[in-house]
Formats: C-alpha cells, sequence, structure tokens
C-alpha cells in the first residue's frame, strides 16, 4: 500500500463545542496535511512538518483549497429500504405496511440483497460516508450480504439481522428461536472480521413478543460488548399500540428496560417523545437517542428536542442519522440542514460546529468508537472526506462572501451534497473516484 499524503485545510474536534467561539475545541489548520499509511493516519498538522515526516516516495496529493475532514458517520439506516425511499404515505405504520415489509421480503434473495448492498454501499461514499449503522432484514442473506460488501470495501460498519415475530407478513417473520439462533451466526460469521460490528437488532417492540425480547435479552447477556438497536418513541399511535401490547410495563422505554436492553451501547432510533421519566431512565443507562431529522419530517412524527435533551441535569446522548428509507437523503449534510431547521421550530439554535460535531466525533462516540474514527488524529483509521464549499456555481457565488470557517461549514450545511464531496477516503484508499 502506497504511503499517502493530503495536503489541504484541516478541520477535526477535539470534544464537543461549547457554542460557537469555542475554537479550542477543534482543530483547523489552514495550510495541514495528513500523512496515511496502512488505513491510519500516521501524522496529523502542518503541511511543512508532516511533509518533513514522510518517507521517500509518498504520494502527494493536494486538495487544496479544500476542506479535509474525518469521514461522515450515520448511526440510524435500514439497508434493505433503499427502493423504499421517496414513498408516499400518510404516517409511520402506513408507511411501515404499504411499502417496507413488502420490500423487506424481498430480502430472502441472496442476489437480490447482494445487488442493494452494492448500491447502498455506493451511494455512503458518494455523500462521504464512512461508517454506518444499518437494519438488515429479518433474513440472514441480507446480513451476510451487507457485511460481506463492507468487507470487500473494508469500511468500518455496525449492523444486525432484524429480529420480528409478529405484527408483520409472513415472509418477514422469524420467531424466538430462529431470531437467536441466526443472530449468533451473524456474530460468529462476521463480527470482528474486517471492521465488522455486528449489533443485535429487535426492530421494535410492536413487532417482538415477549419471548422474542427474552431472546435478545439472553443476546445481550451473553454478548454485553455488542451494539444494540431498535426503535423508540417516534409516533404517538406507535406508542399507545406498543403500551397496549406490554400493559405491564411503565411506558415504552421500561419495556426495553425490562429485558436488560438499555445500555451504553445501546442505540434507539428517534425518541421524539420521550417523558421526562423516559429520558432519566436513558440518561442514568447511558443509551443514546438517534436524531433522524429528515425522516421525522417526511413522515410527519414529531420535533426531535435535540438541545433540550442535552442541556437537561441528567443530559442524553445524542446521534444523528438518515434513516434512509424513511429519511429523504444520504447526505449527511443535508440531514443536518433538517436537524437545524426543526430545532428553530422549537425556538432553539443549532449552530455549524454542533452540527459537524455529531457528524464525526459526537457519532463516533455515540459508538464508542472514538477510539479509532471520527477524528483526524494519529493513529486513527484513515476514513477522511474532502469536501469543496464551491462545488455548485449558486454555492460559488456564496463563497465570494464567506469570511469565516463556521460561515463556510453553514453554507455546505445548507446548500451541499454529493457534489460537495470531493473525495472519500476508506482506510486510506481514495473510494468516491471510483465509482
Amino acid at each position: 500500500m502506497t504511503v499517502k499524503l493530503l495536503r489541504g485545510r484541516l478541520f477535526s474536534f477535539k470534544r464537543a463545542p461549547q457554542s460557537l467561539t469555542d475554537t479550542d475545541s477543534y482543530l483547523y489548520e489552514t495550510d495541514g496535511a495528513l500523512l496515511l499509511d496502512g488505513g491510519k493516519i500516521a501524522a496529523s498538522g502542518r503541511y511543512a512538518d508532516v511533509k518533513a515526516s514522510a518517507p521517500e516516495g509518498t504520494e502527494e496529493i493536494d486538495h487544496r483549497p479544500h476542506l479535509i475532514m474525518p469521514g461522515f458517520i450515520d448511526t440510524h439506516l435500514h439497508f434493505p429500504q433503499m427502493q423504499v425511499i421517496a414513498s408516499y404515505a400518510a404516517n409511520l405504520l402506513e408507511w411501515l405496511n404499504t411499502y417496507t415489509f413488502p420490500e423487506e421480503c424481498r430480502f430472502v434473495e441472496s442476489a437480490h440483497a447482494q445487488k442493494i448492498a452494492t448500491h447502498f454501499y455506493d451511494e455512503l461514499i458518494r455523500h462521504g460516508t464512512t461508517t454506518a449503522v444499518a437494519y438488515c432484514s429479518v433474513h440472514k442473506t441480507s446480513a451476510d450480504a451487507y457485511f460481506a460488501e463492507a468487507m470487500r470495501r473494508n469500511m468500518c460498519m455496525v449492523g444486525g439481522k432484524v429480529m420480528m415475530d409478529r405484527n408483520a407478513p409472513q415472509g418477514l417473520l422469524d420467531t424466538p428461536e430462529m431470531g437467536y439462533d441466526e443472530t449468533r451466526a451473524v456474530i460468529a460469521e462476521w463480527h470482528g472480521k474486517g471492521r465488522n460490528h455486528v449489533a443485535i437488532t429487535p426492530r421494535f417492540a410492536i413487532t417482538s413478543t415477549p419471548a422474542q425480547m427474552e431472546a435478545a435479552a439472553t443476546l445481550a447477556r451473553e454478548f454485553p460488548d455488542l451494539h444494540i438497536q431498535t426503535h423508540l418513541s417516534e409516533n404517538h399511535d406507535e406508542i399507545r399500540y406498543t403500551c397496549e401490547l406490554y400493559p405491564e410495563a411503565v411506558d415504552y422505554t421500561d419495556i426495553y428496560a425490562r429485558y436488560g436492553l438499555l445500555g451504553k451501547k445501546t442505540l434507539f432510533g428517534h425518541c421524539i417523545h420521550l417523558s421526562d421519566r423516559e429520558a432519566d431512565a436513558m440518561s442514568e443507562a447511558g443509551s443514546v437517542a438517534v436524531h433522524c431529522p429528515t425522516s421525522n419530517l417526511f413522515l410527519g412524527s414529531g420535533l426531535f428536542p435535540l438541545k433540550a435533551l442535552s442541556r437537561r441535569e441528567k443530559p442524553v446522548r445524542i446521534g444523528v442519522a438518515t434513516d434512509i428509507g424513511g429519511g429523504s437523503s444520504y447526505s449527511m449534510l443535508r440531514t443536518m440542514d433538517e436537524a437545524y431547521k426543526i430545532q428553530q421550530l422549537l425556538g432553539e439554535r443549532l449552530n455549524p460546529l454542533d452540527s459537524y460535531y455529531h457528524m464525526t466525533l459526537g457519532n463516533a462516540e455515540a459508538l464508542s468508537l472514538a477510539d479509532s474514527i471520527g477524528t483526524l488524529e494519529t493513529g486513527t483509521d484513515a476514513d477522511i472526506v474532502v469536501l469543496n464549499a464551491a462545488a455548485t456555481p449558486a454555492m460559488a457565488l456564496k463563497m465570494d462572501v464567506v469570511k469565516t470557517l463556521a460561515e463556510e461549514l453553514f453554507l455546505l450545511q445548507t446548500m451541499g451534497d454529493d457534489r460537495s464531496i470531493v473525495e472519500t477516503y476508506v482506510a486510506g484508499n481514495a473510494m468516491k473516484a471510483a465509482l
């Protein structure tokens, strides 16, 4: 593998920013460089210093005047829903029954799962996303295709075979025993292979019987280091129906708590309508509320109180995500643009430093993977995105009057998309140009 030196403006967070003027929270080098070797960042800093440390024969790639950042991280999306995106429906439950469940039935076929996996990873790379957390379908074939393609591209990916044994079409149902056995098989075959991380994945309490929830609990006890992912409090009808199915629980969150599924590596998609008790329970467990703004708006589910949850006396950890295919864009830039608008509607402010922190280091911290992804620190994985804030004529015109880094970031967030992604590096290899 050739040693590479990337030159450009480096931007990477050290910690969560406290305000728009918190310059100590991030690294910004106007003439910076990264030395990439063996899939890792071997050196990071001023161009002159990094250049001086580069071995003879290093390939130099000049990305000036573009911005070089850690690759984007997406903490919640659905691999089988690529052909469900942009489907018209009134609400979550109608959308699931009309479009999503019929489409996911197709993933029993290995050829279809492999075809969609190729397109899925192409879109992630096109939009600058280097790590994602995905739900596969109930079929083990879908998980096999998902993880095999991740290994082929050497991407750091989290995913799981969905466990689902009721309230879905027959072709999408397993049993508590099947859900347990097949998840164990996926773990044995894929977890820790390449850069893969398997997640225990009961879709949500509506589609799992108490027996299957017990099976998920058993898996969580047997594999305490694995991620767990499911859905929570997305829609008022969903909440009401879920609580009818589990009348012994205090509330929706308590259902998962009763099965030992609240923990530091548990990712709860949506969490729009949490009570104070539920938010306290999540905070105490260290669980992550994953905000999916384009999906929440598209399905009319509600406005996620990101700022309010973050500043509570018992704050809730936050992730951000596209939620394809309820979400309407693969782009984390477009995702944070919609997140900004939701906070505006709630009378809150989401500044551009907040947004880019969440897309990179914040999401890495939400996944407990910040020691390897989400920054440009020496020794971390060389997953990198190069951004052009003048990618379109309209953006270039605006850039004529942009004076600060924050203004440039906000322009990228507001007007950017896959055209703003100059290149996406995965483990040091340029991937977008090859698409």
